[in-house]
């Protein structure tokens, strides 16, 4: 652009009104959302439905969901809210707490270690169907985030249980099935009891469609790569903080803690610290509870520290 020009867009305000364009599109991007996920909605009478299609493992890789366990609780000196290491591997500060406060043998450090176990959520590339809440989005390709209750109607696709059902790929473009998810509101928390499967048929009949939607997938090992981890240290600091503590106890070593594993939610931004609130914002706990479950959903977890205890 030439000053002229530059000295002709000031006096017409077109400048002004291309900053506004950019500072408008930086603030639709910069408020938490990632428009690579998709997420059902409820209408105003507590209920919600869509059908999407779960894809293939994306080019290069090996499966077709990602699984990440993460932490969110508030304490003393505000929430923590972080991946945990547990995912890739390594040892976290959170699970070996936990560990040392189930091994007390106070019901109070029992408590206290099941409002901070670890979260498990999984992530798969979707199509979108039918979105009813948001017809825009039908006909993309989206990451998707679930909990276990939705895992568990993949794997009771894959391996039913009786004999006369047939087994499904749902991640298949040509033998897989649709998803209906249909969701409600029990005990507080979102809950997909009655989505289901359709009968196997193929995503679309055009092969070069499908090559086309599978080349627009997102890659799912980023989602569980180093980097979006902090480092053991940095995640022992902020645990620190939030419990309010000036030192950490150490664990014992000897005994290995296995979290509960539930489907209420997780919540898992890279945070490096949050201030102290009496309760959680309406926006968190929406993501909290947009995974549901039913209180009846208990991991063996709890049984499993008690064995540990018993023996």
């Amino acid at each position: 652009m030439s000053f002229a020009n530059l000295k002709k867009q000031s006096s017409l305000g077109s400048l002004t009104q291309k900053l506004v364009k950019e500072v408008e599109k930086m603030s639709s991007t910069s408020n938490g959302a990632d428009e690579r996920f998709w997420k059902p909605e409820m209408d105003k009478t507590g209920v919600g439905s869509a059908v999407i299609r779960f894809l293939p493992a994306p080019d290069g890789e090996d499966l077709p969901w990602a699984k990440l366990y993460s932490h969110a609780f508030q304490g003393p000196g505000g929430w923590y809210i972080e991946n945990s290491l547990t995912t890739i591997g390594q040892k976290d500060p959170v699970s070996e707490h936990n560990r040392e406060l189930w091994n007390s043998g106070s019901d109070k450090d029992k408590e206290t270690v099941r409002k901070q176990k670890r979260k498990l959520s999984y992530y798969s590339n979707i199509y979108v169907i039918k979105d009813p809440a948001n017809p825009a989005n039908e006909g993309k390709v989206f990451l998707f985030k679930f909990g276990k209750k939705i895992y568990d109607k993949i794997m009771a696709a894959m391996q039913p249980e009786f004999e006369d059902e047939e087994p499904i790929n749902p991640f298949d473009f040509w033998a897989g099935a649709n998803f209906r998810l249909k969701i409600r509101k029990v005990d507080g928390y979102w809950n997909y009891d009655k989505s289901e499967f359709d009968r196997s048929s193929p995503l679309f009949d055009d092969d070069d469609a499908l090559e086309a939607l599978w080349k627009k997938e997102y890659s799912l090992t980023a989602l569980t790569a180093t980097d979006q981890f902090k480092s053991y240290e940095d995640l022992e600091k902020r645990l620190k903080m939030v419990l309010g503590q000036k030192s950490a106890p150490r664990p014992r070593l000897d005994e290995e803690v296995e979290d509960e594993d539930d489907d209420r939610g997780s919540y898992t931004p890279n945070f490096s610290s949050r201030r102290q609130e009496s309760q959680l914002p309406e926006d968190l706990s929406n993501q909290l509870n947009s995974l549901g479950s039913s209180n009846e959903e208990e991991d063996d977890t709890l049984a499993y520290f008690q064995r540990l205890v018993d023996d």
